[in-house]
């Protein structure tokens, strides 16, 4: 499971979206992101669907778990 604390761009509050860690600002679950990247949307679709995420949050929360899969690798 990834450590999603040292990563700017989400948040989490046991109050808010039951826990769920979420984009900044929002309650968009990061998860949501991950889900329709599978389900073959592409960023700029989740963008489109989810306004309140950013380019640059959606990319910064790509780039940590990239860098987490990268580290647990070794």
């Amino acid at each position: 499971m990834l450590d999603w604390s040292s990563c700017p761009a989400v948040e989490r509050d046991p109050d808010r979206v039951s826990g769920a860690w979420v984009f900044r600002g929002t309650r968009v679950p990061v998860k949501a992101l991950f889900e329709n990247l599978e389900s073959g949307a592409r960023i700029d679709d989740f963008l489109t669907w989810f306004p309140g995420v950013s380019r640059e949050m959606a990319e910064a929360v790509l780039e940590h778990a990239q860098r987490s899969l990268q580290t647990e690798a070794h």
